[in-house]
């Protein structure tokens, strides 16, 4: 959710033309990720919510192209989007190592 609320705060420094543009995708990238999360963990089954988080991380690598592209068009400053791709490796991180951790639940259940 902090890696959402920071995408909305960082993409105010986009041009307003871009506000139905690359900023809108910007924000609905950054807001799928938790979204996703959210909605697999209220799924009724294991593979479910590892399907839901695996949606996350297409989110996620939709968001870093996104961001690229704002910084390569002179959008947003490295640094910000330096920031912003320190957060996603977080994110990514603790994604990997749930996505892990449940796959290894559905392994030890099914043996």
């Amino acid at each position: 959710m902090d890696l959402a609320v920071r995408v909305h705060q960082t993409s105010r420094a986009i041009p307003k033309s871009e506000l139905f543009g690359l900023v809108s995708q910007l924000r609905r990238a950054g807001a799928s990720i938790p979204s996703n999360i959210a909605e697999g963990s209220a799924r009724k089954s294991t593979k479910e919510f590892i399907y839901f988080l695996h949606v996350s991380r297409g989110s996620m690598a939709e968001l870093e192209t996104q961001l690229l592209l704002a910084e390569r068009v002179g959008y947003l400053p490295r640094d910000a989007v330096a920031d912003l791709q320190d957060r996603i490796d977080e994110v990514g991180r603790i994604l990997n190592s749930v996505v892990a951790g449940l796959q290894r639940r559905l392994r030890q259940h099914s043996d």
